[in-house]
C-alpha cells in the first residue's frame, strides 16, 4: 500500500515517504528486557582530512547493516454507495440482501538499520505502523526473519524492531548528532521504490529544522541526499560511515526527491529506542508551563532588554512541576542545563528528551517595567508528561451581552465579553481554575483580532492587574493609556485542552 502523509506549505508537500499510517503504538509489553550493544564513536569527524575520491570503502562497511522492511496489513473498504441498491447490485451479479464487506492485503515498503548484532533494528515508524506483519531482509537477500515489533513513538517517527539471528549480524556504529555542522558530507542508505539498495551523497544542509506538522517533536537534519520512497527508516551516516540519522520525510511537490529530505537525529532516537525497550513506551519529562517567543514589544512590556533573549512562560498548570520550583507567570527561561535557550521549540525538545524525576537547572530572568530585571537560578523535578485529552472545541453561547461603549476607541474595541460563569466556562472547556472573562465576538478588522484574540479565549489579565470579570475588562482596558495594552489569554489548543499566553494589543488610535 501506498499512503503519503502530507503537509502543505505553500505549494510545497511534505512527504513521509512511505507508510502505512495508524496511530503509533508498542506492540510488545515491555520486558525489562537487556538494552543492545551499541558501538558508538563520539568523536567528530575530521573536517581537515583531505576529501577522498571514492566512498567506496565507506559504503561496503556500512550497507550490510541497511535492511529492507515489508509490512502488510489488513485493510477494510468502504463500498461505493451506489452499489448499495438491490437493483445494482442484482445487475453486477451480487443479489445477497446484505452487502458484504470487503477486505484487501495492503503492502508497505521500506527500510531499517541494524543497530546491534543481536538483532535490534531502527526504522521509521510510519514504516511499521499498523501493520499486522513484518519481515525483514538482510542486504545480502540471503536472509529474512519475521521481526517483532518492539514499539513505535508516532511523536518522533521512530520505531524499534528485533530479529532472532543465528549468527552475529553487522550492526552499524553511532556517533553524537550534536556535533554535526552544516556542510558535513553524509551519504543516505535504503531501498527507494523497491529498486534495490541504494546509496546517495549530500551534504548536511540544515540543523534543528521543525516546524512542518510532520511530528509532535521535530528536530530535523536536513539533507540535499536524495532520498524518495523507501528511503524511510534508512541511514544517514557521516563521511566516516557512522550513523547520524533515520531517514524520515522529503519537501516535495511531486512527492520524488527535490533536494530536501529530513532525517531524525540519532541522538533523539536513542532516548525514544532506549525507553522502548525498557518501558514499552517512551517517558517524557515535564514542566508545565506556557512558553512564547519573547518578542521585542514583550521584552519592552516586561522592562527586559532586547539582546536578553530565551522564552517567555504565559502560564503554568496548577501543582506542576514548574510552580513547585518557583517559576512565575512572565519569567523568562534563558538557559536550561548550561546551555543557551532560544526558541520554545527548542526548550520543549530539550525537557521532553529528559525523563521524569530528572532535575534541571534553569537561569531565569524576572522582569518588572518599574525596576531592573532580576536574575534567579531554579531548580526543578521534571514530571510525566501527560498524554494529552482528546476533546472537541465548542464555542460559549453568551448568556449576556455587555454594552460597548460607542464614544470612544480603545485596544478592546470590537470585542464583546461575558462573565466567566460555571455555565459558560462548561460550554468553552475552560478549566475550572481559569478565572476572567470570556471573549464571545472579535471584530475582525479590529486591534484585538490582528493581535490575535478569538472568540472563545477567556481575558485573565490586562496590562498585569486580574481580570475577574466582564467589567473588569472593560474598566482596565478603558484606563489604558500606553501605546499597547498587554494581555494574558487563556486559548484552548483545538482539542479540549488549552493555556495561557501574553499578546499585546495597540492602543495607539485611543489618542486624542
Amino acid at each position: 500500500m501506498e499512503k503519503h502523509r502530507q503537509t502543505i506549505i505553500g505549494s510545497l508537500i511534505l512527504v513521509a515517504v512511505f507508510e502505512l499510517g495508524l496511530a503509533g503504538r508498542g506492540a510488545l509489553a515491555a520486558e525489562n528486557r537487556p538494552g543492545p550493544v551499541l558501538n558508538v564513536e563520539q568523536t567528530p569527524i575530521n573536517r581537515d582530512a583531505k576529501s577522498p575520491t571514492s566512498f567506496a570503502p565507506i559504503v561496503r562497511r556500512v550497507t550490510p547493516s541497511v535492511v529492507n522492511i515489508y509490512s502488510s496489513m489488513t485493510v477494510r473498504e468502504e463500498r461505493n454507495p451506489l452499489l448499495e441498491d438491490p437493483l445494482l447490485r442484482r445487475f453486477f451479479g451480487n443479489d445477497s440482501s446484505e452487502p458484504q464487506p470487503r477486505e484487501r492485503r495492503a503492502q508497505g515498503l521500506g527500510s531499517g538499520v541494524i543497530v546491534s548484532t543481536d538483532g535490534y533494528i531502527l526504522t521509521a515508524n510510519h514504516v511499521i505502523d499498523g501493520a499486522d506483519k513484518v519481515r525483514v531482509a538482510l542486504a545480502s537477500g540471503d536472509q529474512e526473519f519475521e521481526a517483532k515489533v518492539v514499539g513505535g513513538d508516532a511523536a518522533t517517527d521512530v520505531a524499534v524492531l528485533k530479529i532472532e539471528p543465528k549468527t552475529k549480524l553487522s550492526a552499524v556504529t553511532l556517533t553524537d548528532s550534536d556535533k554535526l555542522e552544516v556542510g558535513d558530507i553524509v551519504l543516505a542508505v535504503g531501498n527507494p521504490f523497491g529498486v534495490g539498495q541504494t546509496v546517495t551523497m549530500g551534504i548536511v544542509s540544515g540543523l534543528a529544522r521543525g516546524g512542518f506538522g510532520i511530528n509532535d517533536y521535530e528536530n530535523f537534519i536536513q539533507t540535499d541526499a536524495a532520498i524518495n520512497q523507501g528511503n524511510s527508516g534508512g541511514a544517514l551516516v557521516d563521511a566516516e560511515g557512522r550513523l547520524v540519522g533515520i531517514n524520515t520525510a522529503i519537501l516535495s511537490r511531486t512527492g520524488g526527491n527535490m533536494g530536501v529530505g529530513f532525517a531524525v537525529p540519532i541522538n533523539m532516537t536513542r532516548y525514544v529506542m532506549d525507553r522502548l525497550i525498557q518501558e514499552g513506551k517512551v517517558t517524557r519529562g515535564y514542566l508545565g508551563i506556557n512558553i512564547q517567543p519573547l518578542t521585542p514589544g514583550l521584552a519592552k512590556q516586561f522592562g527586559l532588554p532586547d539582546e536578553s533573549g530565551g522564552v517567555l512562560i504565559g502560564g503554568l498548570a496548577p501543582d506542576s512541576p514548574a510552580q513547585k520550583a518557583g517559576l512565575q507567570k512572565g519569567d523568562v527561561i534563558v538557559e536550561l542545563n548550561g546551555k543557551k535557550v532560544s526558541d520554545p521549540r527548542g526548550l520543549s525538545l530539550s525537557v521532553a528528551q529528559n525523563r521524569p524525576g530528572t532535575k534541571v537547572n534553569m537561569k531565569v530572568l524576572h522582569g518588572d517595567d518599574r525596576r531592573r530585571p532580576v536574575e534567579k537560578n531554579i531548580t526543578a523535578t521534571l514530571g510525566e508528561l501527560p498524554e494529552e485529552r482528546m476533546a472537541s472545541r465548542s464555542r460559549a453561547t453568551p448568556r449576556r451581552t455587555r454594552e460597548r461603549n460607542e464614544s470612544k476607541t480603545d485596544a478592546l474595541d470590537g470585542v464583546e465579553v461575558v462573565d466567566l460563569s460555571p455555565a459558560t466556562g462548561r460550554e468553552a472547556q475552560v478549566p475550572r481554575d481559569i478565572r476572567g472573562a470570556l471573549v464571545t465576538q472579535v471584530a475582525p478588522d479590529s486591534n484585538a483580532a490582528e493581535a490575535g484574540l478569538r472568540p472563545g479565549d477567556v481575558i485573565v489579565e490586562i496590562d498585569r492587574k486580574p481580570v475577574r470579570n466582564a467589567d473588569d475588562a472593560v474598566k482596565l482596558s478603558e484606563a489604558a493609556t500606553a501605546d499597547t495594552i498587554l494581555l494574558n489569554v487563556w486559548s484552548s489548543a483545538g482539542n479540549g485542552v488549552g493555556g495561557t499566553r501574553y499578546i499585546e494589543v495597540n492602543n495607539a488610535r485611543r489618542k486624542g
